[in-house]
């Protein structure tokens, strides 16, 4: 196992220990692939709501309203765990509603309006959570100047999960029709294999990954809530102390919002704008998913040799790249080129900004820290797509526009992020 070397990780920290930690963002990837990229969110808009002027809307409004839920309860989770050292848990509890609200999703189908979006809030609520504790493990697992490698390396296992599932999908719906059947034949199947390769994937983690966090009370349930409550509280009036981690939280805000249009709307931009069909997005999604494993993977690396700061940098000035190609794309082939930078710069920008937290994050607080970036990102995600959403409302559907608006939140991401200075060297 030399990838995980004894040099990358904390002392006593064992490389199984980091396999199963990475292997929770190889289960939830599937979820964010197949039900918010690839194929639910396209079934949800031409099938349950059957392609109504509203549907697009609605459906970045139902991830708005998870995202809004997670903000709420998020900080509160946050400080309860970095007090009772229980990120552990949360992080399971979270995987089995994600996995349970996935499972009902099979159920949805012509006219399932509110199941639907039910279902979709409490899955995705339910993953923003769990994903938020898991990346609080990262500095307790890794050495300060390898957490780049580490956080990549998660990253990049975790697109080989989304991979999987996707795979596993696209076979399925080739298959179903080439029998002849509809999307609501075969979008339930894509639903369950979502959910078991999520189930039999976080395992791991359950059964090997160790809490290293220390508790700091046993207090009762009430008495710990208003424990939380003060520790929140005394976490966000420390952070005008921490200039950088406001710096990059700002620009966290801004470049997340562009994230998470092409996450949440790439299906309908490659469907509307570009002339794909379904099998044509999932195909495409699923080679993206591999640009995008080995750009976490290898800007791990580069991240920890040029600094974090300078390779976050590097990946949102591939962003607005991305943004340009697409926009003046006119043939498939070109969008594909899009495509694969897009691929290339998400997993390692978003790899790289969990690692920042965890430099800049205070050691007794890295819950706490994690919970105030994830979030910016929260509401980075309604922004991002409700603005495009709200563009191509009062622009009759003008998807290229909307794309376009969208580079500005990876120009303004770029411009908040250059005053941030880190006190240690980086590399």
């Amino acid at each position: 196992m030399s990838l995980f070397s004894a040099q990358h990780l904390k002392a006593g920290v064992s490389g199984r220990e980091v396999w199963s930690w990475a292997a929770f963002d190889f289960a939830n990837s599937g979820y964010t692939t197949v039900v918010l990229t690839a194929v639910f969110n396209a079934y949800f808009v031409g099938v349950i709501c059957g392609e109504a002027s509203w549907a697009t809307l609605l459906w970045t409004s139902i991830i708005a309203a998870s995202n809004i839920l997670a903000i709420v309860c998020m900080p509160l989770i946050g400080a309860a765990t970095d007090l009772k050292a229980n990120k552990k848990f949360w992080t399971v509890l979270m995987s089995l509603l994600c996995i349970l609200g996935t499972v009902g999703l099979a159920f949805t189908g012509s006219g399932t309006v509110w199941l639907a979006v039910i279902m979709v809030i409490v899955s995705n609520f339910a993953y923003n959570i769990g994903e938020t504790l898991n990346s609080a493990f990262l500095p307790e697992i890794a050495d300060e100047k390898s957490m780049g490698k580490v956080s990549g390396w998660g990253w990049s296992f975790g697109y080989c999960g989304g991979l999987l599932t996707l795979g596993l999908s696209l076979a399925v719906v080739l298959f179903m029709q080439s029998k002849g059947a509809g999307a609501e034949d075969y979008v339930p199947y894509t639903m369950i294999i979502t959910a078991a390769v999520f189930l039999v994937a976080a395992l791991p983690l359950a059964l090997w990954l160790k809490e290293r966090a220390q508790p700091r009370t046993e207090a009762a349930f009430w008495t710990l809530v208003k424990q939380s409550q003060a520790s929140l509280i005394e976490t966000f009036k420390s952070l005008p102390q921490h200039k950088n981690f406001a710096w990059l939280v700002a620009s966290g805000l801004s470049f997340q919002g562009g994230i998470a249009v092409v996450v949440t709307l790439a299906a309908v931009y490659a469907d509307q704008a570009m002339g794909f069909t379904p099998d044509e997005t999932i195909l495409l999604v699923l080679l993206v998913n591999i640009t995008a494993a080995i750009g976490a993977f290898a800007f791990g690396y580069v991240e920890d040799r040029i600094g974090h700061k300078n390779a976050l940098i590097v990946t949102l000035l591939i962003w607005i790249a991305m943004v340009g190609v697409a926009y003046f794309a006119q043939t498939k082939p070109v969008f594909w080129i899009a495509a694969n930078l897009a691929g290339i710069a998400m997993g390692s920008s978003q790899s790289a900004g969990r690692a920042l937290v965890g430099v800049l994050a205070p050691p007794k607080d890295r819950a706490a820290f994690y919970s105030f970036w994830n979030m910016a990102l929260w509401v980075a995600n309604i922004i991002g797509p409700m603005t495009y959403g709200y563009i191509t409302w009062l622009t009759d559907n003008d998807q290229r526009l909307a794309l376009l608006c969208t580079g500005l939140f990876f120009v303004v991401g770029l411009i908040l992020l250059l005053p941030m200075q880190l006190k240690h060297r980086e590399g």
